[in-house]
């Protein structure tokens, strides 16, 4: 019976380290907001890190919904501005979901939020062809608890710039 609890520990350990690194988001926390001047930012204007930090690299959901809010859509607008004025990167649209429901329909609700991320830039002019989606559903939340402030911050859709094109 002791090796069971040890193994189970085990997977445990390795299971959270498996898990994204909340801190990739920047120390901004979750909130999905941007600075529109990058004050405090210590990042070239054309770098992911800035990208990240000061345009700000999610946007939020409601339970069950895929639709962009009026915060989403600013946070979208920062991402198409700074992605138009920087052609050699592409984006990654990752689109996440909350633990409550199955893993098949978090995966679509993932999917649908990546996807509306990813049309609200391309009708601000970003090139489809450099724009890609991928739905982790409910497989890589930030937070973990049972409770609607961490549901909260798991409902998300992330864009990560991927490396320069050109390079």
């Amino acid at each position: 019976m002791g090796n069971m609890k040890r193994l189970t520990m085990i997977f445990a350990v390795l299971a959270m380290g498996a898990c994204t690194d909340a801190e990739r988001f920047g120390a901004g926390g979750l909130s999905g907001g941007s600075s529109a001047s990058g004050a405090g930012v210590d990042a070239a204007p054309d770098s992911p890190a800035y990208f990240q930090q000061a345009i700000g690299d999610r946007v939020l959901f409601a339970v069950d919904q895929s639709n962009l809010s009026d915060e989403a859509r600013t946070v979208l607008a920062g991402q198409a501005k700074w992605l138009l004025d920087n052609p050699d990167y592409e984006a990654v649209i990752e689109g996440h979901a909350d633990e409550q429901g199955t893993r098949e329909y978090n995966l679509a609700l993932g999917a649908r939020r990546a996807n509306a991320a990813r049309e609200y830039l391309v009708a601000q002019g970003v090139p489809e062809r450099r724009l890609r989606t991928v739905s982790y559903g409910k497989e890589r939340p930030i937070e973990i608890c049972s409770t609607e402030s961490c549901y909260a911050k798991n409902r998300r859709a992330v864009t990560v710039i991927a490396g320069g094109l050109s390079s």
